[in-house]
């Protein structure tokens, strides 16, 4: 008996329904990373981690704004009919579903980046820090290569 399979799997079209439906809650480090380098209009990345963390270093044109404090100043930040993608440390947090929460119960079309900064940074891919960009080099258990796609 298969390990894997030894609860039965869904029908093939609730498989489909499932993970159609997770990816209309989720993107990647790598999609988030074409859209901002594509300017694409209306997206706002939005960094749901405490100033000592932003301050380490974030995803350039990210905006920072506290999870605790998205009910509050959303609006002042974030122009209604935004696309907003929040993060925050990794997959190890839930903080950028919580800010994800807060941002939808405002009426935002929001999306959480999987992976968060840790997989941001351990793909090789720029911060920007108080002393500038810093980019470090790629984690190879994450990305092979930034330049190649891994094809997913």
């Amino acid at each position: 008996m298969s390990a894997s399979f030894s609860t039965r799997p869904p029908r093939p079209d609730d498989a489909a329904a499932h993970f159609a439906a997770k990816l209309s809650f989720e993107t990647d480090v790598s999609d988030v990373h074409a859209d901002l380098h594509a300017r694409l209009a209306n997206l706002v990345v939005v960094d749901s981690r405490a100033v000592e963390a932003w301050d380490q270093g974030h995803v350039p044109g990210a905006v920072h704004l506290p999870t605790v404090e998205i009910p509050e100043r959303a609006a002042d930040l974030v122009a209604p009919g935004s696309l907003v993608v929040t993060y925050c440390w990794g997959p190890g947090c839930n903080g950028s579903t919580r800010a994800a929460l807060a941002f939808a119960r405002l009426g935002y079309q929001v999306k959480e980046m999987i992976g968060g900064y840790e997989y941001w940074v351990r793909e090789g891919l720029a911060v920007q820090t108080p002393d500038g960009s810093v980019t470090r080099p790629v984690d190879t258990l994450t990305a092979a290569d930034l330049a190649a796609s891994c094809g997913c």
